[in-house]
């Protein structure tokens, strides 16, 4: 039997983070996106509501919230502002390889300090010369004796530059491709790391992306999650869980620009009336309002099936591509309707708009995502 409506507990949850969004996310979302600055106030009261943590199991210290619990959460953070629900999205996601594979022992060791204290890990994938392609890491850790010795560059390392750790994926085998990368645990304050400068970006300002240095850094052999060879494979399980996270950041960038772009509808006049009454205008929210639904259902039952153990490769593909480009889409025509107020930096549409695009590309590009489709369906999935 199907159901559509939250729990009252969900619901509860909901309206405790949309007032946190709207009360201490939105109104320093602007200082935030044109200063780039670290928003250490902000993620002590993430923290503090339990956000930061969220992933981190009970018996760690932490909430232990389900993925559908996630979503909903998210939603609301990126109505708040895209760029630090990314930070705090993404500390989840630096957490999942661990809750993937770590062992008993280091799940309490790495989860359990960031449920102590306002702390962050970063998920450190991508390198210069291999975003998509994992076959094509050149970043190397070589065993030798009980240490891993780690040479190489990473790059878009989201919370990088303030990271106590790094979910780091290496290749151990060269030989053997994507199969012969493994997940290494790697403390901030390892010798031989050097976290570079933050990103510049066009959007989402208020996230920090950093490249990071590896020059000879040891970590000890105890580091790797499960075994070697299984990095590639702690990557898409990873990816596969987290991206509803992302779709859920989609819906909740789409609602903002659309409800800005609603009500202005509904108080522009023009020719004697609201701009709303044109069904120019009113057609074009309403295609709005369908994706923005659409992609919120995709985005539960994909963080739905994670929960209940499904495999959903498939249908977080979908939902991660369905939800990032609609929220590109509701943005784009958000500033159409606001015209030339929509391009002024007075209104949030403009700020939604240049958020969104980093959504259709971080966590595997929307192009990447309809590869795993086509492959699920190939398949018969």
């Amino acid at each position: 039997m199907l159901g559509f409506t939250l729990s009252p507990e969900q619901l509860a949850e909901k309206e405790r983070a949309h007032t946190f969004a709207e009360k201490i996310m939105r109104p320093v979302a602007r200082k935030y996106d044109e200063t780039g600055e670290w928003a250490v106030d902000v993620y002590k009261a993430a923290w503090d509501q339990g956000y930061l943590q969220a992933l981190v199991p009970e018996d760690c210290g932490g909430p232990g919230a389900s993925q559908v619990d996630e979503a909903i959460v998210c939603e609301e953070l990126a109505w708040g502002c895209a760029g630090l629900y990314t930070s705090i999205m993404a500390n989840g996601l630096a957490m999942t390889p661990v809750l993937v594979a770590g062992s008993p022992e280091q799940k309490k060791k790495w989860l359990g300090m960031l449920a102590e204290e306002p702390k962050f890990a970063a998920f450190s994938l991508s390198e210069p010369n291999a975003g998509s392609d994992a076959g094509g890491m050149s970043c190397r850790a070589e065993k030798k004796g009980d240490k891993y010795i780690i040479n190489g560059t990473k790059c878009y390392c989201t919370n990088g530059g303030y990271a106590d750790w790094y979910a780091l994926f290496a290749s151990t085998d060269p030989s053997k491709g994507a199969r012969g990368t493994s997940c290494i645990i790697v403390p901030r304050d390892t010798p031989g790391l050097v976290v570079g400068k933050a990103m510049d970006k066009m959007g989402q300002r208020a996230s920090n992306q950093v490249e990071l240095y590896f020059n000879d850094a040891e970590v000890p052999v105890e580091n790797i999650l499960g075994k070697e060879g299984m990095g590639f494979i702690i990557a898409m399980k990873t990816l596969d869980q987290t991206r509803a996270a992302v779709a859920a950041g989609g819906v909740g960038v789409a609602r903002a620009a659309f409800e800005i772009a609603l009500d202005y509808a509904k108080t522009r006049i023009q020719f004697g009336q609201p701009i709303f009454a044109n069904q120019a205008i009113s057609f074009m929210l309403a295609d709005m309002a369908k994706k923005i639904e659409a992609s919120r259902l995709l985005t539960w039952q994909a963080a739905w099936m994670t929960d209940n153990g499904i495999k959903n490769s498939k249908q977080s593909a979908i939902a991660k591509t369905f939800a990032t480009d609609t929220a590109m889409e509701v943005s784009t025509d958000a500033v159409q309707i606001l015209g030339g107020n929509g391009y002024s930096r007075d209104y949030l549409v403009e700020k939604c708009m240049r958020d969104a695009k980093l959504l259709q590309i971080y966590e595997g590009t929307n192009q990447i995502q309809r590869l795993v489709i086509a492959k699920e369906i190939q398949q018969g999935n």
